[in-house]
């Protein structure tokens, strides 16, 4: 069998260590191209003639080296290039998206009626348990999860947004609906932590994969604040820019 393993003893070489370089070298040849899912573990023990935790060890250290990633219940895959995702005075996402050549999309997760606890209200210049619109969606960049987002709009300035919003998909076209014209960011908070449980299901990545979570308020040209958005991007497949 001509695999490119060597299973002598005292090859000198792991037979983890041999299927790791094969499966790199197939990446950087081509052959494996990014974003290209690779065989299950049992399968590519069934090629190399190994053990399931040898190939384990193998993937292990190719992901550790960022050239994998595991998507929960889909498998896993060659990583392809991560985003710039900018963040400035004017962050919108279907903009960012686009400047790096990627198309942008949205999932609708749900919308309710809320009430603004202590840091909503003291964000938005509401008072505490004033009404708020939630929204939830996820952020799609060439159909692949990249962000879930949670924002808190007053209900009162804004009364159905989460209809104007399903229809357009958008908070910049939503918004115009209701005269903002244009907003822009008043500050932004950057963290790194690990996911919940929730939110790696969504996202489609490991519990043992950080998350970037930004909380931003946007204002309209009065100073008038009209969003808290706090959104959890995808580490493995967003960094942050600040401009």
């Amino acid at each position: 069998m001509d695999d490119g393993i060597d299973r002598r003893r005292g090859a000198g070489v792991a037979l983890w260590r041999q299927i790791q370089q094969v499966l790199e070298r197939e990446i950087a040849d081509g052959a494996v191209k990014p974003g290209e899912r690779l065989p299950t573990e049992f399968e590519l023990a069934e090629r190399f003639q190994v053990n399931r935790h040898t190939v384990r060890r193998a993937l292990a250290e190719m992901e550790e080296k960022g050239l994998l990633r595991v998507e929960q219940g889909r498998g896993t895959f060659v990583h392809e290039h991560v985003i710039d995702y900018a963040v400035g005075k004017r962050t919108r996402f279907a903009s960012n998206l686009m400047k790096v050549g990627r198309e942008a999309g949205h999932e609708f997760v749900r919308a309710e009626a809320g009430e603004a606890d202590g840091s909503v209200a003291e964000a938005l210049s509401l008072r505490r348990g004033a009404p708020v619109i939630v929204l939830e969606t996820v952020g799609m960049a060439d159909a692949r999860r990249i962000s879930f987002s949670t924002q808190y709009l007053p209900a009162d300035r804004f009364p159905g947004f989460d209809i104007a919003f399903r229809e357009t998909q958008s908070i910049t076209q939503s918004l115009a609906r209701y005269g903002v014209a244009d907003y822009t960011r008043r500050w932004t908070r950057v963290v790194a932590r690990m996911p919940t449980a929730a939110e790696a299901d969504i996202l489609h990545q490991p519990r043992n994969r950080p998350v970037l979570v930004t909380e931003a308020l946007d204002v309209d040209h009065d100073g008038r604040p009209v969003n808290l958005g706090v959104t959890r991007f995808a580490s493995d497949w967003v960094q942050l820019v600040i401009e």
